[in-house]
């Protein structure tokens, strides 16, 4: 008999990755478990991507995830403003953000090659899919761990993974790749473009990679803040210069939100009732940069989240009783 499946997914957000760590700390400390062990599969996008690769990469030993979830809360604390740091003379060529990417590429490529080091996809103590998109052919890529290990074209190392999923356009340049076996390069962006919520990715690959399986734990963890609104009287005349932030915020709250409507309609129709599916998403106070690492910030994020943590414990405990029930 198939065991439960339990999949979690990770939104993408930039510096409110610090949410999605919080949260998914509290449900280590309340099982006791490492967050490899008690899910089948980790899908991540963006943030959440390296949130994902982070839990799952073994340390030393290769027998016990290198990183917890508390532990992911500190690489954003701690090199927040590497990754999101300019220059002045960066900043003054760029014309602010008109000319090139925001940031330069640099310090994002040191944090993950830091953390990360010479870890490959294919070493990932659970199943791993990680987002983004290749500008080049013009089609989604999705990173499989499990595809990983059985491909050394589909293998890659995990800071390139990280660096891949978290290049949001105007924000990084693109990611510029090869796999291990250096057969193939790619020219990747932020999988944000399509799947800054990547649940749907990741339930499709259930049948795929348990046919048989009947009962299935779908978590889904969001990072939207507030949502700022557009009134009609301003957008009105606005053009395409006034349109491209917005359009893009616009977006990918709809695609966050298109998935989350599918998955509870699916989940609404499903007669077994050990399978179910939850999307926990702490709401902030007011609209927060993703880009913005300042300490100030960072206390409002993790003050946010732990008020989450706080008003949700009930759903928190039986979420946490459900996975370590079949681990």
């Amino acid at each position: 008999m198939v065991k439960k499946v339990k999949i979690l997914a990770i939104d993408g957000g930039g510096i409110y990755g610090i949410v999605s760590a919080m949260i998914l700390s509290e449900l280590e400390r309340l099982t006791g478990k490492r967050i490899a062990q008690l899910f089948d599969l980790i899908a991540g996008t963006s943030t959440g991507g390296i949130i994902a690769l982070g839990l799952s990469m073994p340390d030393a030993t290769g027998k016990t995830p290198r990183y917890t979830a508390s532990e992911m809360v500190q690489l954003y604390e701690a090199n927040g403003n590497q990754i999101f740091h300019r220059s002045l003379l960066h900043q003054a060529l760029a014309l602010g953000n008109l000319l090139d990417e925001k940031y330069p590429a640099d310090g994002i490529e040191r944090v993950m090659k830091k953390y990360f080091g010479e870890r490959m996809l294919s070493e990932a103590m659970t199943k791993v899919l990680v987002t983004a998109y290749n500008i080049e052919r013009r089609d989604a890529y999705f990173f499989k761990s499990h595809k990983a290990s059985l491909q050394d074209d589909r293998n890659f190392y995990i800071r390139d993974v990280a660096r891949a999923t978290a290049a949001p356009p105007t924000y990084f340049e693109p990611a510029k790749i090869q796999n291990i076996s250096k057969s193939q390069e790619f020219v990747l962006i932020d999988g944000g473009v399509f799947a800054n919520n990547p649940t749907m990715c990741a339930y499709a690959e259930l049948k795929p990679l348990y046919p048989d399986a009947t009962d299935v734990v779908v978590v889904s963890i969001g990072t939207t803040g507030n949502k700022k609104p557009y009134v009609y009287e301003q957008a009105r005349d606005w053009g395409s210069a006034q349109w491209v932030g917005p359009i893009l915020e616009i977006m990918m709250d709809g695609v966050m939100e298109t998935v989350d409507y599918q998955l509870s309609q699916i989940f609404n129709t499903i007669p077994q009732k050990d399978s179910y599916y939850v999307r926990l998403q702490a709401m902030t106070e007011g609209k927060i940069a993703f880009d913005d690492p300042t300490e100030a910030n960072i206390r409002l994020l993790k003050e946010f989240a732990g008020k989450y943590i706080d008003e949700n414990q009930p759903l928190l405990n039986s979420l946490a009783g459900q996975l370590i029930e079949s681990v």
